[in-house]
């Protein structure tokens, strides 16, 4: 199949559905903590291990600190939330390949809508957990929005592409935590008011501009097995190039998920640093990332290769992780996030890598794959994260190594670098043949 047509607006939609993406994730990434904090109740901890009894073998004395166990709170939403695009993401990409994807893009937008509304006015933690399901399932339509981005491009500047993508995280994370913290200040529950407006919007939008990408001829019928998400990651096994780096995907992906979903509460512990701080800090993360994705990739990737790319990457994020772990002041957290987002070149190195692994009519399937994987890692992650946060930072502890999630995140990039350069010393760099659907 070749790329469709170049639709600039229909492209500008994509772009900005991504970045509304990550920009409803760092407004609430500042507040939530403290929203937690605010809703938790005498007995909830109590509630919450009836139903994770296993949270006890971590951290059984957690329960004893408010600290503690409003982390665990928070790895367990952000759990919840990766669970559910575990589950969907896969489908979501399925009926995409079936139906369009202008459909699944739209229909995710409404539903993101709602869940924000439905966040906004949470009155317990029980209601909490319902939206932060609901997220999972809307936000779930990543899959789809990368399918779209690889009908309309060709092979040879999809890692550019992707890189655009992963710019939009970048501007989604320089957005969202700067508009968090600004509205924080203001009431707990504005941002989650304000993402909803945005998704509300974005939906009229793209009623309007978003054309559908694949054509008729290249869809094919919906297979639940298709979009069972344990048989999506069984299908990432089927060439050694596909098993093998997704096996580093893996690590690196877990590593993303204890550094953005400990950096607030790890920051306002160890810092004392207020809303509008942690958003800033993260504010100057989605500069970086921006910068490194949306122009570095362009200079970086070409001239190093993709492989080399890939395990630059990898090899920023160890270092910037650990450097994170021994930070004793707050200024050092700003220095090290610069070299650090190197740690962003793996994303579009391993798509472009991947992408010429399969057919033109199974995109659609491997992004799905990918976002089952991305997201099976987000449920492991937030509690690793919450565990080990809960188990070695607050002040009663012993030893109390705060920066403990950090060593475990830099553990894994290093672990990922091995099994990539294993990898790629087996396979010698050649023209990938698309692999048959089975």
């Amino acid at each position: 199949m070749t790329a469709q047509p170049h639709r600039p607006a229909a492209v500008r939609f994509i772009l900005f559905t991504v970045m509304l993406d990550i920009l409803g994730i760092g407004l609430i990434v500042p507040v939530l903590p403290r929203l937690i904090q605010s809703l938790l109740k005498p007995g909830d901890y109590e509630w919450l291990l009836r139903g994770a009894p296993f949270l006890t073998w971590f951290v059984p004395e957690t329960g004893k600190s408010d600290l503690g166990a409003a982390a665990i709170f928070f790895g367990c939403f952000a759990a919840v939330y990766a669970l559910m695009q575990v589950i969907f993401a896969p489908v979501l990409g399925a009926l995409s390949d079936r139906f369009g994807r202008r459909v699944v893009l739209l229909g995710s937008l409404f539903g993101a809508a709602l869940d924000y509304l439905l966040l906004a006015f949470a009155p317990t933690l029980g209601w909490l957990f319902l939206g932060r399901m609901l997220a999972g399932l809307t936000g779930a339509s990543f899959s789809t929005a990368t399918s779209y981005v690889a009908d309309v491009t060709s092979p040879e500047k999809r890692a550019q592409s992707f890189g655009l993508l992963g710019a939009m995280f970048g501007v989604g994370f320089i957005l969202g935590p700067t508009l968090g913290g600004v509205l924080g200040e203001y009431g707990l529950r504005a941002p989650f008011i304000a993402a909803a407006v945005l998704n509300g919007v974005n939906l009229l939008y793209g009623l309007f501009v978003l054309p559908e990408s694949l054509p008729k001829e290249n869809r094919r019928p919906f297979d639940l097995r298709r979009a069972n998400p344990f048989g999506a990651l069984k299908r990432l096994g089927r060439t050694p190039m596909l098993l093998g780096l997704s096996g580093a995907l893996v690590c690196s992906y877990l590593a993303s998920q204890i550094l953005y979903n400990v950096w607030a509460q790890f920051c306002q512990a160890r810092f004392d640093w207020s809303v509008r701080q942690v958003g800033l800090s993260l504010a100057a993360v989605g500069v970086a990332s921006g910068l490194v994705q949306g122009g570095l990739v362009r200079v970086i990737v070409p001239k190093l290769g993709e492989r080399r790319s890939v395990l630059l990457a990898l090899a920023a994020g160890a270092g910037g992780f650990t450097a994170y772990a021994l930070a004793t002041q707050g200024w050092m957290m700003f220095v090290i996030i610069f070299p650090f987002a190197l740690q962003g070149l793996v994303g579009p190195g391993a798509q472009a890598l991947l992408t010429r692994e399969v057919g033109a009519n199974e995109q659609g399937e491997l992004q799905g794959s990918l976002g089952a994987l991305q997201s099976l890692s987000a449920v492991v992650g937030p509690m690793i994260s919450a565990t080990l946060f809960a188990r070695f930072s607050p002040p009663d502890v012993s030893p109390r190594i705060p920066g403990m999630p950090f060593f475990a995140a830099a553990g894994l990039d290093v672990l990922g670098f091995v099994l990539a350069l294993v990898l790629f010393a087996r396979l010698p760099a050649r023209p990938a043949v698309p692999a048959p659907l089975t």
